[in-house]
């Protein structure tokens, strides 16, 4: 791809300069959109993804090259990709730029992005960054989870607007729960819901009130909704995807775009919206008029918020009836993590030994 010879733009940011470099070099092929119109969009948009990352120790999603036809993402097992995670605070950061250290599964540590000024936010868009992964802690405390995130994921054969059915009964089971939950697209095909909670508890404890939220949905949907870890066991359905609450977990922030051809945005809703809206309904051209028209719809999710936060205990409680009562006890852990105590094996179904001859001894 050829470098641009196009002067650097030079935007003020609150008093800070953030230099753009290579402002017209195309990131979005398909929409017109180039490196400038994605840092100016963030800059439209800045106290809402301000709000959505402050404090918070934050992976970014680069796409330095843009989103071009056949563009890839490395993974852990294939680092070959276009764009990639930044886990780490990249070299040559302005000074401005703070870090929050966070421990990994593994036990290694890394001293992550921690935004605490919209010049942080426009710096890693000029580096490529479209989508921002906040953790769900703040540099206070990486260790005491403040927001737990339910994402209804849709499987093969379901869309957004079977995720959207699914919403008011998440809803309804949060307010049974005492709490209050914050609805947004992911800017793909699924549906988040952040609720702000008190920092009193750890990963392990966020995690199991999740399992037990989307059990007790599954409970009250059995045809829509599924907590089961592996594929094959899901069907179609709407997967309540509870190790989004695990460590180094991160779910795409609101406002972040999504690397798309269509360059969608994650969208904070009214909970009235959920059906009548879609993904494509929110991009990088349509969103900085709605946050002009309705504000920053997550501004209680904002870690300096002096909005209610609210206790995990009501759902902690229902997760030890659970297991008491009916012998539903842990989950898989994803597979970087290890083995946790009380979680089940970690065998996909189809090839567990045991399970078959378990099924031939009763046969």
């Amino acid at each position: 791809m050829p470098r641009s010879t196009t002067p650097a733009v030079e935007l003020d940011v609150d008093g800070r300069t953030v230099r753009v470099t290579s402002p017209d070099r195309v990131v979005f092929p398909g929409r017109g959109l180039t490196k400038l119109d994605v840092v100016t969009y963030f800059q439209t948009v800045g106290p809402g993804i301000l709000a959505a990352l402050r404090e918070r120790p934050t992976t970014l999603e680069r796409w330095p090259k843009g989103m071009f036809e056949g563009a890839r993402l490395s993974t852990r097992t294939d680092s070959t990709g276009d764009a990639f995670f930044q886990k780490r605070l990249p070299q040559g950061a302005p000074d401005y730029v703070e870090t929050a250290r966070i421990a990994f599964p593994s036990g290694r540590t890394a001293d992550e992005v921690r935004p605490t000024e919209l010049a942080v936010v426009l710096w890693a868009a000029n580096l490529g960054t479209l989508t921002f992964h906040p953790w769900p802690v703040t540099g206070a405390d990486v260790e005491a989870p403040d927001q737990l995130r339910i994402d209804l994921d849709p499987q093969p054969g379901t869309d957004y607007s079977d995720a959207a059915r699914v919403a008011p009964h998440l809803r309804e089971v949060l307010t049974e729960l005492g709490l209050e939950g914050f609805p947004k697209t992911s800017g793909g095909r699924g549906l988040h819901v952040f609720v702000p909670i008190t920092p009193s508890w750890g990963f392990v404890e966020a995690r199991r009130a999740t399992i037990a939220i989307g059990r007790e949905l599954e409970r009250r949907l059995p045809d829509q909704v599924t907590t089961k870890w592996w594929k094959e066991e899901r069907g179609e359905k709407i997967f309540v995807d509870y190790n989004q609450m695990a460590r180094d977990r991160t779910i795409a922030s609101a406002y972040s775009i999504r690397a798309n051809a269509r360059a969608t945005v994650s969208a904070p809703l009214h909970w009235e919206e959920v059906p009548d809206v879609g993904p494509d309904d929110f991009d990088v051209l349509t969103m900085p008029a709605r946050f002009a028209e309705v504000g920053d719809l997550h501004a209680r999710l904002d870690a300096t918020s002096p909005g209610e936060r609210y206790s995990l205990e009501a759902a902690l409680e229902l997760a030890a009836r659970d297991e008491r009562d009916h012998g539903l006890g842990d989950l898989p852990y994803p597979p970087e993590h290890p083995k946790m105590a009380g979680e089940p094996k970690r065998v996909q179904p189809s090839k567990d030994a045991s399970r078959h001859e378990e099924h031939e001894e009763k046969a």
